[in-house]
């Protein structure tokens, strides 16, 4: 048995040359911003540099890197050293990592799970109160920006109402029991998780939704019914199974574009995340930082990508037959 078809032989080959083109385009793009580090840092400060500071500082800016030197720094893992926090960026990168995997991730799996089967049971219920009120209720909230749920949930729950933490991911300098520090985290969590939620729940719960009143017109679903089968494994066993792989697909297209997606939401709450990190990186020009948070956002896209090619395969007879 062949470990890759030909379909996926070729899918893996093209998703490396792409990232090669990613590689060489987090390589040159970062140099083409406008402006420069140490007027964007320091323009407005109050201590001022001597010419001294300010010619080593224009001078590590505008040092000029092979390519071929980066591919080398790339493989090791040295990333160099941010500009703007005089730190290693591959120590600045792994420490916002999990603060954004923790917001993210779990935003993402609350969401398509409880999403997908709101939906699947909406759908069963065709024509009812409850799936005509929950389709509407989700439309609605589908047109929420993040920028605005999250700024009326932080002024509500956080500044009027003092129930969350208005920002952060944990209590600074305090000394705290595990069980503590574990709660304290997820009253910090609370309000970005939920700020996510009310963005990506109305989208899987109508898409699930669609998709299983399509699945449900269909003659194997006639005949299940036929058979006498209980209605709870035709709704999940024969369904909601097919109705699976456009969700999937979001799923993955929504991980993939992890870090962009957390910016808007880390930069509300002060959520030490890979957001915020890339947001702080570009105000400051802050090249090394820059092109690591882009490629490792631009490779983790193809890595999923690939990744669905794989599940695909597995979820769909047509895909796995055509390859």
């Amino acid at each position: 048995m062949r470990i890759l078809s030909k379909r996926n032989s070729g899918a893996v080959l093209g998703y490396l040359a792409a990232a090669f083109v990613m590689i060489y385009l987090s390589y040159s793009l970062p140099r083409l911003l406008p402006g420069d580090f140490v007027t964007a840092m320091y323009g407005g400060a109050d201590v001022a540099l001597s010419a001294g500071q300010e010619a080593e500082l224009r001078a590590l800016y505008t040092e000029k890197i092979s390519f071929g030197r980066y591919l080398l720094d790339l493989v090791s893992l040295d990333w160099g050293t941010s500009l703007a926090y005089r730190a290693p960026v591959s120590r600045l990168f792994l420490e916002a990592l999990p603060w954004t995997f923790l917001l993210m991730g779990g935003a993402h799996i609350f969401s398509i799970f409880f999403g997908f089967v709101a939906g699947v049971e909406a759908a069963w219920r065709r024509g009812r109160f409850s799936e005509k009120f929950g389709v509407g209720a989700m439309t609605v909230l589908q047109g929420v920006p993040e920028i605005g749920s999250g700024a009326i949930l932080l002024l509500v729950f956080a500044l009027n109402l003092g129930w969350f933490p208005a920002g952060g991911a944990e209590t600074v300098y305090a000394d705290q029991t595990a069980s503590a520090k574990s709660l304290d985290v997820l009253l910090h969590l609370a309000l970005p998780f939920s700020t996510l939620v009310i963005a990506y729940f109305p989208g899987n719960f109508l898409l699930a939704r669609a998709s299983m009143v399509m699945i449900l017109k269909q003659r194997f679903i006639q005949t299940a019914r036929a058979k006498g089968l209980k209605a709870i494994r035709i709704r999940y066993v024969h369904a909601a199974r097919n109705a699976l792989i456009p969700i999937v697909t979001r799923f993955g297209l929504r991980f993939a574009f992890m870090v962009t997606g957390a910016l808007v939401v880390e930069t509300i709450y002060s959520y030490p995340g890979l957001g915020t990190l890339l947001f702080n990186a570009i105000s400051m020009r802050d090249l090394p930082l820059i092109q690591a948070v882009v490629l490792i956002s631009s490779l983790m896209v193809l890595a999923v990508n690939l990744v669905l090619d794989f599940v695909y395969t597995r979820l769909d007879p047509r895909v796995r037959n055509a390859s």
